[in-house]
């Protein structure tokens, strides 16, 4: 198994893939209606895919997951250029923080980072912050799935690509329980050859997390929630 995709809900996926395919250098691979798709390659590390597939309405409910862009010394010119692309100033709390918060143009707030030692060799995505009930027990869960290990970091617990490219996974402690709506942005966990659907269910299970079965017909995937409840997918084998 690995970490293959990161996807994003989208009212207009063409305008917010736009953007953050921009945002993230990243290189076109789907252009349809309903779903976009630009890859981020990490010489030397991971490949991920950011895909923005269509909602009928926006979110509404607290961000749990966001990304935190690569800023250091040069912030002001990155949040610069972010704002040209569509991105705006948000206040969602922060205070007085060496980060700058800013929204998409669908208004997913996300950060650019002042310079962190535990940033170097991250690429465009300094680090994927995921709120979590358990950061500990949280990581294992996600170093089981993806193959990521352990890091430095800021967060409590935190994991990288054993390449030690690429951003980081951090696991932040919740500021309040997840609710039942879904998070506006997950992961895709995409199987290898040999690996089997069944037991990689079990094993999710034994860890905490459990299989959902939404009502949205037919996928050839199949949707988990981790055990903080944070929603991904796991997509079969490619042939």
């Amino acid at each position: 198994m690995y970490l293959e995709n990161l996807i994003f809900d989208a009212v207009d996926p063409r305008r917010l893939g736009g953007f953050w395919e921009a945002a993230v250098g990243g290189d076109r691979l789907t252009d349809e209606a309903d779903v976009v798709e630009t890859r981020m390659t990490i010489e030397g590390g991971p490949v991920l895919d950011l895909c923005f597939a269509r909602v009928p309405a926006p979110p509404s409910e607290p961000q749990r997951f966001h990304l935190d862009l690569l800023g250091g010394d040069r912030q002001g010119e990155v949040v610069e250029r972010l704002v040209a692309l569509g991105a705006r100033h948000v206040d969602i709390g922060q205070g007085e923080v060496p980060w700058v918060v800013l929204a998409d143009p669908e208004g997913n707030p996300f950060c650019v980072m002042e310079h962190r030692d535990a940033y170097t060799g991250t690429g465009p995505i300094a680090a994927l912050p995921l709120d979590s009930a358990d950061p500990v027990r949280d990581s294992e869960f996600w170093s089981w799935l993806t193959g990521w290990t352990n890091a430095p970091g800021v967060a409590p617990r935190t994991l990288r690509h054993p390449s030690r490219r690429g951003p980081l996974l951090e696991f932040c402690p919740e500021p309040e329980p997840k609710g039942v709506a879904k998070n506006r942005l997950h992961l895709d966990i995409r199987l290898e050859a040999g690996d089997d659907a069944d037991e990689v269910a079990a094993g999710i299970a034994e860890r905490g997390g459990h299989e959902l079965h939404p009502d949205w017909g037919e996928l050839p995937w199949r949707v988990y929630v981790d055990p903080s409840g944070n929603e991904f997918c796991v997509l079969p084998a490619r042939s």
